[in-house]
């Protein structure tokens, strides 16, 4: 039975791009494909008839030589077998999957490229506590890190001294390799070599065949002025070793700053939260309060300052990250109630009182005078 056109068989016409052709061949691979259509021989059969125009046509080398000859540019002295079914087959078959699946599966490497005999090693991360005023003035830091180095002995190569990998085998350094199950080829990682393309006949004694030893380094890390709570800082190559000579991995130091006893931050900006006796409150006067460089200043209270009320520092803050800004400070005074009052001063107090007005606390009085209005509504 002579073979149908392979234009005819894709439902395309002969000036077709690629993408026409693909598009095609995907619309009718799905539709035949043998799991959609279980013991269905005719399914089959179209299934193999979209493959082979498949194949042919989108090779630009075989389109051209389909086009000049039709199907008989591959039987006789054309050239050596077809596109069909033949030992070439699984190859095709593998095609087909990375077309029909590639863009859904994240795709894969064509021609079974090899992982290599090197890996690269893991990142590492290292938590590491600071104080507010290191964060303020920034510090070198010394640090010791437990991690795999490159072995000495083989220099990371994972093979004893004066020998070498040996190319695999079983994959031909592919670190792939591939079983035909039918219509189907199944790639898995080579069971010999675990996908590294070479395997060790004889391993260095100090590091097993890996390349790598653990050890304790000793590391500096630069902390600049400024960082914040959370901040990362990355060390790169700073690392575990890669397996059998491969790159090192990166070290991230990632950063927490201790509850300060007189500071709170936020942001860029410092807060102090001070005390002030209520006679300073009331009188007005000054106080001297610290900074977080280490200094102190003066703070002049107006008279009658209430709780909450903030004074700003400017520039007194924290340096914002690589940049010449500074935040700002801002001190947040709290009126203090005397305790354990001596006789001659409740004594003073209650003659304070009989003196006072309503004007000398009119926060109090207005609010009163809110309740009185509000109970006097309820009682009408």
């Amino acid at each position: 039975m002579a073979k149908r056109d392979f234009y005819e068989v894709l439902g395309v016409n002969r000036g077709a791009s690629e993408q026409e052709l693909k598009s095609a061949f995907r619309t009718l691979a799905k539709k035949y494909h043998p799991d959609a259509n279980p013991g269905d021989m005719d399914a089959e059969k179209h299934f193999k008839e979209v493959n082979e125009a498949y194949d042919t046509l989108k090779d630009p080398q075989k389109r051209a030589a389909y086009d000049q000859f039709g199907h008989a540019a591959f039987e006789g002295g054309f050239g050596p077998g077809g596109p069909g079914f033949g030992p070439d087959f699984a190859s095709s078959m593998s095609d087909i999957f990375d077309d029909l699946f590639g863009e859904f599966m994240g795709g894969r490497q064509r021609g079974g490229a090899r992982r290599g005999s090197s890996e690269r090693g893991s990142d590492l991360r290292y938590n590491m506590e600071i104080t507010l005023e290191e964060a303020f003035k920034g510090k070198t830091a010394q640090i010791k890190v437990p991690t795999s180095v490159t072995c000495e002995t083989c220099s990371g190569s994972g093979a004893k001294p004066g020998t070498a990998p040996k190319t695999c085998t079983m994959c031909g350094g592919l670190g792939k390799v591939r079983a035909t199950q039918g219509f189907f080829t199944i790639e898995r990682t080579c069971p010999t070599c675990q996908g590294r393309g070479s395997v060790i006949d004889d391993p260095c004694v100090v590091c097993a065949g890996s390349g790598r030893v653990t050890k304790e380094r000793t590391l500096s890390v630069n902390i600049p002025s400024g960082v914040e709570d959370g901040t990362r800082i990355r060390l790169a190559g700073e690392g575990e070793a890669g397996v059998r000579g491969g790159p090192a991995g990166d070290l991230y130091i990632f950063l927490s700053i201790k509850p300060h006893e007189v500071f709170q931050r936020d942001g860029a900006d410092i807060f102090c939260r001070v005390p002030i006796s209520m006679t300073t409150a009331a009188l007005g006067g000054s106080i001297e309060v610290p900074t977080i460089d280490g200094g102190r200043t003066r703070v002049k209270i107006p008279e009658g300052t209430q709780t909450g009320k903030q004074f700003r520092l400017r520039g007194k803050g924290m340096p914002v990250l690589r940049s010449n800004q500074q935040g700002d400070m801002y001190i947040q005074a709290t009126v203090e109630t005397p305790r354990a009052l001596t006789r001659k001063q409740r004594e003073l107090l209650k003659e304070f009182e009989d003196l006072s007005e309503d004007h000398n606390s009119p926060d109090s009085h207005g609010f009163f005078a809110k309740v009185k209005a509000f109970w006097d509504e309820l009682g009408e």
